[in-house]
């Protein structure tokens, strides 16, 4: 009897033992998803090719692009089943400071990727080698490298191939990197086509905490979507009942503020208030009073050309070779500028400070700042108006915090759209001409 009730236990703590480590045995291990295997970088994003070919096709078209029948939605949709590529999903990208970038593409079969890597091999010399996880294909002289596996292919550029190798080709299952879990848990651009993310040291040290950018286009332009968040409250806040200069066709340049920075200024630790410091003291500029003086709102304008009088001393001899000094007026044409600045309490005290540093001088009735044309200076209540021309500019009232500017033909803008305490939200538009020049590909 004893025995048998020995052999029972026995046999109850195998059965236990057995259910408690049958997974272990039999269960298969869940292969690690494309978003397991992206590395940390400085920046990352996810693209949607496809989508993307579709959006900027008018742009190609419009601006007479090289080769621009490669980039359409059926050629790269051809050859993405041909090659057995899925741009239907999203292509992962990353990038580092140092310029090495990389990117993730998902495949749907990957029997088709070598005859891929064999229409490579026929328009470039690439060379292959066996690594930890498979094949590895590298051409040399742009330190390019490409692998795969049977459901993605890795491309890199830059020096840091074998970390990054083994990192995206050994991961495990829900090893998502911290900047890609944030990113991926992220809600804001979630529909976006092109979306890039950022935790860069270089932005957390002026207290940005976390940047995201999306793309828009049209046939003239690329805007991009911007998204900030600080680590630490911004403590500035939109301006309302500002005035500015309007823009108009004569206009090159123009900049907006219209900001209530009396919180700001309060902190004197925060990272934004002393990174603007920083790009003051290049230019010997005396930000931190012009910070106390200032009352928020601020015009710029550019544009035009005005006649100036200008005094001068020219010798003169006459008859008998007496040399006289005699004063004579010059005109000249000029290019117009304007100036609106609101001040509290200590605008004299700063304005004063401008003149000792010599950035701001007395030319008989006008002013010049450094090498400006003569300027009218007038004041009205808490605002100095500087202003080329006989006659004072019109202001028109206005909330908005922007900038544009033409250069060689081109058109810019960049604007501040909405913040509040940890927050800002903006944009910036770029010509698509000046970009599709640069990329040496087009």
């Amino acid at each position: 009897m004893f025995k048998k009730f020995t052999l029972i236990i026995i046999l109850s703590i195998a059965l236990i033992a057995f259910l408690i480590v049958r997974p272990f045995l039999f269960d298969k291990v869940e292969e690690p998803r494309i978003e397991d295997r992206l590395p940390e970088a400085d920046f990352i994003g996810r693209a949607y090719l496809l989508d993307l070919a579709r959006e900027t096709s008018s742009m190609l078209q419009f601006n007479d692009v090289n080769y621009r029948d490669l980039l359409t939605y059926e050629f790269m949709l051809s050859q993405s089943k041909l090659y057995g590529l899925d741009l239907q999903n999203p292509v992962y990208f990353f990038a580092h400071e140092n310029g090495n970038i990389g990117c993730l593409i998902p495949v749907a079969d990957s029997t088709k990727i070598l005859d891929g890597i064999s229409r490579i091999h026929k328009l470039a010399p690439i060379k292959d080698s066996v690594g930890s996880f498979g094949s590895i294909y590298q051409y040399e002289k742009g330190r390019i490298y490409l692998a795969y596996s049977k459901d993605f292919v890795l491309l890199y550029k830059g020096s840091n191939f074998s970390s990054i190798y083994q990192r995206v080709m050994g991961a495990k299952r829900d090893d998502i990197s911290p900047c890609w879990r944030a990113f991926l848990n992220e809600k804001l651009f979630k529909d976006e086509k092109l979306v890039v993310y950022s935790n860069w040291n270089t932005l957390k040290e002026s207290g940005i905490e976390t940047a995201i950018f999306a793309h828009d286009s049209d046939s003239i332009r690329f805007k991009v979507k911007t998204y900030i968040r600080n680590s630490k409250p911004i403590n500035i806040a939109l301006k309302k009942g500002g005035y500015d200069f309007k823009y108009d066709s004569k206009s090159k340049k123009i900049a907006n503020l219209h900001l209530d920075i009396s919180q700001f200024i309060k902190d004197k630790t925060s990272s934004l208030y002393k990174y603007i410091l920083t790009l003051g003291k290049r230019i010997s500029f005396p930000t931190e009073a012009f910070l106390n003086a200032w009352d928020g709102d601020l015009s710029f304008k550019e544009g035009g050309l005005f006649t100036q009088k200008e005094t001068y001393i020219e010798s003169v001899m006459d008859e008998n070779f007496n040399v006289t000094d005699v004063e004579k007026v010059k005109e000249t044409k000029v290019t117009g500028y304007s100036v609106m600045i609101t001040m509290n309490s200590k605008g004299p005290s700063f304005m004063n400070l401008l003149m000792k540093k010599g950035i701001l001088n007395k030319d008989g009735d006008y002013y010049r700042f450094l090498f400006s044309p003569q300027l009218t200076m007038q004041k009205k209540k808490n605002s100095y108006l500087f202003y080329s021309g006989s006659t004072s500019p019109k202001m028109v009232k206005n909330d908005l915090n922007y900038g544009e500017w033409y250069d060689t033909g081109l058109h810019y803008s960049v604007s501040l759209d909405s913040l509040n305490m940890y927050e800002a939200f903006g944009s910036f538009n770029v010509p698509a001409k000046l970009v599709l020049k640069k990329n040496k590909f087009f």
